[in-house]
């Protein structure tokens, strides 16, 4: 089922995730058998899915974790990618994006692959949003489900240091690699993580190669960062 943004059920499906109305959804479902998985449509010709709406910025929607388990029991897939943009996030992107644990709890419960590529930041998986993004809680839960810290601005970020030192030994990093992983440390309020570089040979006012702010720019005014690391 494909449906265009203004067509009056996308609305009706929409305005009832968005609003938590779990009776009203269940309605509109039952009418509806395909509506959980329908392609919804926007003028451009790029489409999102149900899940997609449970999870969309801001997050945090009225009882959204019933939404989302709601849409996958009715046979809404919450591994079908954003399609004809210029990303292909899952709706764990998006949740990880905007640090909703509680419903990105819902969609790995509900099939959500942890792995998926095609996120905003690196073209990779929910964790590398949520790393990226600054949202801690969703990539603290990734973590505890299995997700890969195989990067050394993953582990700096988060103040894995056993990890970081596994990472360093097996891999060759570049000064602006460690660079770029003594910001994110600095970002993440990873003290001795940030340290821990600075021993390693990360420059103390390294810039990273997304921008040009300092190590003590991201450590002040912690914000969400256009984030691309090496």
């Amino acid at each position: 089922m494909r449906l265009s943004n203004g067509d009056p059920l996308a609305r009706a499906l929409v305005d009832a995730i968005h609003a938590g109305e779990v009776d009203s959804l269940t309605r509109l479902l039952r009418e509806h058998p395909a509506l959980a998985s329908a392609e919804l449509v926007d003028d451009k010709g790029g489409s999102i899915t149900p899940p997609h709406a449970a999870a969309d910025w801001p997050g945090f929607f009225p009882r959204a974790p019933e939404v989302v388990a709601l849409l996958v029991d009715a046979g809404g897939d919450p591994n079908v990618p954003v399609r004809g943009g210029w990303h292909a996030e899952t709706p764990l992107h998006w949740a990880a994006s905007n640090d909703d644990v509680e419903v990105a709890r819902a969609l790995i419960a509900g099939g959500a692959d942890i792995e998926a590529a095609g996120g905003s930041i690196t073209g990779d998986s929910p964790f590398d949003d949520a790393v990226g993004y600054g949202c801690w809680r969703v990539a603290r839960l990734l973590i505890d489900r299995g997700a890969r810290v195989n990067k050394i601005w993953h582990a700096a970020t988060l103040g894995m240091i056993e990890r970081a030192d596994e990472l360093l030994v097996n891999a060759a990093y570049s000064q602006q690699g460690l660079n770029d992983a003594f910001w994110l440390a600095c970002y993440g309020g990873q003290r001795r993580m940030a340290e821990y570089l600075l021993g390693r040979g990360a420059e103390l006012n390294g810039r990273p190669s997304w921008g040009d702010s300092t190590p003590l720019d991201a450590a002040d005014f912690p914000s969400t960062p256009s984030v691309k690391p090496s």
